[in-house]
């Protein structure tokens, strides 16, 4: 019995949202997709203790569920009556890999502009991956009966709206998609500092589906590799309970599988022509990993990567980033004047300003002026690692 649940188990992790995705197609309805899922499901529970697991588990799931369909259908006349198949009359079920992957064109349901840009990561994990509301609510702290209300009344949204599940025109197509990689990254960045919850392993299992499902995207293939670097960092990110800057990580602990498959997808999004955000963020990530067999960090590599990512894709993250690495290269006083006209820019609520300002300060041998932006920074951090971090290098300055 063990073994037919694992076969279900399984099936629910690979299979979900696959499987969701050609019955909300057809259907237009995910809600009522869910529902007819969620009881297949249930049968293969209560069915393959019994009769043995399927030859093609996931067939038999697609055709339990469009027989629910079906029966919905029957009585409110709202799915084709002609595509129903009785579990008995499948006597040769489609095999796992001839189903048709629509799961593209749910992710970009999912990030539809009619859709609060809020709810487009909520969506995409819960519809693609199956996962719960109460679990993405504590992902996201927000209350699990106000996010599933939310999440029921986008679902409606888009069955009223008529939204199509139909894959777009190149022109629309790379705008939709740029909001489904935002989505994803959004995840990734959630996940940045608490690896134990394993939403950065969800937004890796997105991004590289997304460079399967689009393989002529530079971004896609860049968004999966910039996530792979970072994931393969995780376990060296965090050392009880205190923020580990990246230069000074055990690399160790670095992940040489993730960090493998995000070069090869690199290298992939490096045959394209133009590059985009997510490459550049990609290639920045790949000068730090490379510290790990060369043993140092190639600073004007860092400095060429980051102005190029600040012409196409400027933020105060980047902009901040490149006075560190300007701080590196040409010192202290040309980075701190260099952070002076930045916060004129972007104003002096960013907390990693003040961070590295503070270090800055430190470093050039201004500990009082480093002790008023550390307190500054940890003022305006929002996560316990960080600020941890924060206080002890305030403790390691100087006395006055």
């Amino acid at each position: 019995m063990n073994q037919e649940f694992r076969a279900a188990e399984l099936a629910a992790r690979q299979s979900y949202g696959k499987l969701l995705a050609i019955l909300a197609a057809r259907s237009r309805d995910i809600a009522l997709a869910e529902d007819a899922l969620a009881d297949a499901f249930r049968k293969a529970l209560e069915t393959w203790p019994v009769s043995g697991v399927p030859s093609s588990p996931d067939a038999w799931l697609l055709t339990v569920a469009r027989n629910g369909l079906t029966d919905v259908q029957r009585r409110s006349a709202r799915f084709p009556v002609e595509d129903d198949i009785a579990p008995q009359q499948q006597e040769t079920p489609h095999q796992p890999e001839t189903l048709p992957d629509e799961r593209l064109g749910l992710l970009l349901v999912c990030a539809h502009p009619a859709i609060d840009r809020d709810l487009h990561t909520p969506l995409m994990l819960q519809t693609v991956l199956g996962i719960h509301a109460h679990q993405i609510a504590r992902l996201f702290l927000v209350s699990p009966a106000a996010l599933s209300k939310r999440l029921v009344r986008a679902k409606t949204k888009i069955r009223d709206a008529g939204i199509s599940f139909e894959i777009p025109d190149a022109g629309a197509l790379a705008d939709r998609c740029g909001t489904v990689f935002e989505a994803i990254y959004a995840l990734h960045a959630l996940d940045w500092l608490d690896p134990a919850d394993g939403m950065g392993e969800e937004a890796l299992y997105l991004a590289d589906l997304m460079s399967r499902l689009l393989p002529g995207s530079a971004e896609a293939f860049g968004l999966s590799s910039l996530i792979a670097f970072s994931h393969a960092r995780r376990m060296a990110r965090i050392e009880d309970g205190v923020l580990v800057p990246t230069l000074e990580q055990d690399t160790g602990l670095w992940d040489d599988t993730l960090i493998a498959y995000g070069q090869r997808q690199l290298r992939t999004a490096g045959t394209f022509k133009r590059p985009g955000r997510f490459q550049l963020e990609a290639a920045v990530e790949a000068v730090h990993i490379a510290r790990k067999a060369s043993g140092r960090q190639d600073w004007p590599a860092l400095n060429k990567l980051y102005l190029a990512l600040l012409k196409i894709a400027p933020s105060a993250g980047a902009l901040v980033a490149q006075t560190v690495v300007t701080s590196v290269l040409h010192g202290e006083t040309e980075g701190l004047r260099q952070l002076d006209m930045l916060e004129e820019k972007i104003g002096s609520g960013f907390q990693p300003l003040w961070a590295a300002r503070a270090d800055m300060q430190s470093k050039a041998g201004r500990p009082i002026e480093a002790a008023e932006s550390y307190r500054k920074a940890i003022s305006l951090a929002t996560d316990a690692p960080a600020i941890r971090f924060l206080r002890a290098r305030l403790e390691q300055l100087p006395p006055k």
